[in-house]
């Protein structure tokens, strides 16, 4: 029998920070701005495998939108783009506010990853059926959802729009094309694929989204899904937002260390793109190039989109304990809002008079919306009524639920 020179070990991966240290971004892959190429939308799959190991970027550090994957947006656009990621930014900082004067019970922030879900909020219709998770606030603001539903829901109060059925920030719209959110992450990526292979077994026009972190693209749910999405040339894009953390474990518990989370679509034959997540125009342009791809009939793209989690994962969480404290400030890849902004500038369309005014704008939506939010009451001041909890169950009231309504007195 034959043993082993030496005793065997188990490596654990380990970030390259840790509190106290300086941060450390020299591993990372950054491509310049321009630099990668565009293909067609009918490409083979086999012939884009460089993209899952590039950067697609647009906007340079001068503010300038260079290169194929510039999507060439006019100004209102962009400007409209810039107002949505400020207003879901300040709805952020007010409901996290908010939660630290016991008004409610959860929050989660997406400061630093604003341009993922408004961007991709503005280029699908809201007829397509979105199954995001709790940091694509931004794809209600940028389609108009009102925050004041937004804030009820938040509060679970009286006038919760989905009659308390829900944790706070786990929202749901179907007009608005915002699939319940699952808790269980991971879960909404088949649930995606699923929804898409039925739009197109009716003959449908409507496309499916999916967006994952990069944790849990290491669950058993995520490569289900990619499985029946290559097989089934199911229309849908399915995101991977790598915002470089899960709850508490940097990406490279997940595999990150060992190839992008773009590759991982390779295995099962799809194409990949790998995005800068804080460029709206690189956003934009390679959600357009999925989009094409699946309303053409040839299937699911998977898009990695490469960002920074700024805020704490939850307010559950206390990033100071596994990360260093500055490493948000020091992203490479820079802010989002601030990017947009600088471009905006840099074309002769914005000014720091017009951002300060749509600071202040912002800031006066979610404070009067908190205001009539708050009039009908927060967390445990009100309620969804009792006689909910029968409602939306049959289409025809089941016997059961007559006589359980009934014990109830209500």
């Amino acid at each position: 029998m034959t043993k082993n020179a030496r005793p065997l070990s188990l490596r654990v991966p380990e970030p390259k920070g840790r509190p106290g240290d300086a941060p450390d971004f020299s591993g990372l892959i950054l491509d310049a701005a321009g630099a990668v190429d565009r293909p067609d939308t009918a490409v083979e799959p086999a012939a884009i495998r460089d993209l899952a190991f590039r950067l697609v970027r647009v906007l340079d550090e001068d503010g300038k939108a260079v290169g194929p994957w510039n999507p060439r947006l006019d100004a209102e656009t962009l400007r409209r783009g810039l107002v949505a990621m400020i207003l879901t930014r300040a709805f952020d900082d007010r409901m996290h506010r908010a939660h630290r004067q016991g008004k409610t019970s959860f929050y989660m922030k997406c400061t630093g990853e604003e341009a993922i879900a408004v961007a991709q909020g503005m280029v699908l219709p809201r007829e397509d059926m979105g199954f995001p998770t709790y940091r694509q606030q931004g794809l209600l603001i940028a389609r108009g959802y009102p925050l004041v539903d937004m804030m009820n829901q938040i509060y679970s109060n009286a006038a919760d729009p989905i009659k308390g059925r829900q944790l706070p920030i786990m929202y749901s719209s179907k007009e608005f094309g915002f699939f319940t959110i699952s808790g269980n992450l991971g879960t909404q990526v088949p649930q995606a694929v699923g929804w898409a292979m039925a739009s197109a077994y009716k003959g449908d026009d409507k496309l499916a989204v999916a967006w994952t972190g990069d944790g849990a693209t290491a669950e058993g749910d995520f490569h289900s899904a990619l499985t029946f999405a290559a097989v089934y040339r199911a229309p849908v894009i399915l995101n991977i937002v790598n915002n470089q953390w899960a709850i508490s474990s940097f990406q490279g518990i997940a595999g990150g260390d060992e190839t992008t989370f773009a590759s991982k679509a390779i295995g099962y034959g799809l194409p990949a793109l790998r995005v800068d997540g804080n460029d709206f125009l690189a956003v934009w342009a390679a959600t357009q190039w999925a989009e094409e791809r699946a309303r053409a009939n040839l299937g699911a793209t998977v898009i990695e989109l490469f960002s920074y989690r700024g805020a704490p994962h939850s307010t559950s969480d206390d990033p100071t304990r596994y990360r260093p404290a500055d490493e948000a400030d020091l992203w490479p890849l820079g802010d989002p809002i601030q990017r947009l902004r600088q471009h905006l500038t840099v074309i002769g369309e914005w000014d720091d008079a017009r951002h300060e005014a749509a600071l202040r704008h912002a800031v006066e939506q979610v404070r009067d919306a908190g205001k009539a939010s708050e009039a009908v009451g927060t967390l445990g001041q009100s309620r969804p009524s009792v006689k909910t909890m029968f409602e939306d169950v049959y289409a025809t009231e089941d016997w059961r639920l007559v006589e359980q309504r009934r014990e109830v007195g209500v």
